[in-house]
């Protein structure tokens, strides 16, 4: 859930709306529906605070907005929630945390135990501490990892249009909204870079690269919400904003922490040959097939593969560093040693640590 339905423009709590979503969410409570409430709104509850007339565009500037924003959005959800006997619990998230392994289990554990215990986790980047580099960026984002994190059953990414549409709606008035979408096209991917909105980091863009890491997780996600009582009209099985089905071949929890929980690194270029021996043979990548190596990794990074036209195809965990690789790329697996004068593995990149986007 964005800061623009949470906010009014002169960034004062909208209590109404949020009033409104508490009273939802405890309806869907009694019925035995697990929430998980993804949300932004603590800059803009922190420029309330501080005051909208300074100048926070430096990034410790806005950290320290969080800071003092998050305590108050807080405040106001532990009010709206107690009215129903519902607790809630803060988990703030970096990128760093779900990059490790131990970490990214870790926040799972402790989701499904809020879950457990009934209480209601609200959830949102941990803007303080994070670095500008490895940010999620958008809670968008985030939403869609934390759904693959407890294996949601839904995503529900409200927001204040009704959903996606053909073009943008603010530009186009005959624009046509799409209730349904099976597979994510790289013409919609296009038209939603058109719609994003001066001043705000989560639009459609990102609204759309979250619903393809869900549903590539197995997960269906509606995006809407701009309709009054959109919560319970869902539930209810109504058709409201835009549904987006989930993808038959789920990834496993470990392909989606290498998939989406690791921060990126680095690149690969490989050749044709290597590209298609990964996607149609379910091969490991072997150095004989890398062309390029760009940026800088260590052994054990995520690293994005990419093929000749330089489009991202897969991501996985090379065995191997750029230094190293550098020296490897385009020989066969016999000769790694010679040339290195030790060899961890045939391989850059085991199938195991492998994800095919």
């Amino acid at each position: 859930m964005g800061s623009s339905l949470l906010l009014k423009e002169d960034h004062d709590p909208d209590l109404t709306f949020m009033e409104e979503l508490v009273r939802d969410i405890s309806v869907l409570s009694e019925r035995g529906i697990e929430i998980v409430l993804v949300s932004s709104g603590a800059i803009g509850m922190g420029k309330r605070e501080l005051g909208t007339g300074k100048n926070f565009d430096a990034i410790p500037s806005k950290q320290a907005l969080a800071s003092v924003g998050q305590i108050h959005l807080m405040n106001l959800y532990c009010q709206f929630f107690q009215q129903y006997h519902i607790s809630v619990g803060q988990v703030l998230l970096s990128a760093a945390d779900l990059s490790s392994r131990s970490s990214y289990l870790n926040a799972r554990n402790t989701l499904l135990t809020l879950l457990r215990l009934k209480i209601v986790p609200v959830v949102n980047e941990n803007d303080t501490v994070a670095v500008e580099e490895i940010k999620f960026g958008d809670n968008d984002t985030l939403s869609a990892l934390v759904a693959g994190l407890v294996d949601a059953d839904i995503l529900v990414i409200l927001s204040d249009i009704k959903g996606v549409y053909s073009e943008d709606p603010r530009r186009n008035p005959k624009a046509k909204l799409i209730r349904k979408v099976s597979c994510i096209s790289e013409e919609m991917e296009k038209a939603a870079q058109s719609t994003s909105v001066e001043g705000r980091i989560g639009g459609m863009q990102t609204k759309i690269k979250a619903a393809k890491i869900a549903t590539r997780s197995g997960i269906p996600v509606i995006v809407g919400g701009k309709d009054r009582d959109f919560l319970p009209q869902l539930f209810a099985g109504k058709e409201v904003g835009t549904l987006f089905l989930s993808q038959q071949n789920r990834l496993t929890s470990r392909k989606r922490w290498i998939a989406y929980g690791h921060f990126l690194k680095g690149k690969i270029v490989v050749d044709k040959g290597a590209k298609r021996a990964l996607l149609r043979e379910r091969r490991s990548l072997l150095p004989s097939g890398v062309i390029e190596v760009k940026r800088k990794f260590e052994v054990g990074d995520s690293v994005s593969l990419l093929d000749e036209d330089n489009r991202e195809f897969a991501r996985g965990i090379t065995y191997y560093s750029s230094e190293e690789l550098e020296k490897i790329k385009g020989i066969k697996s016999h000769l790694i040693k010679p040339q290195l004068g030790y060899k961890y593995y045939d391989e850059v990149i085991h199938r195991d640590n492998l994800v095919i986007l």
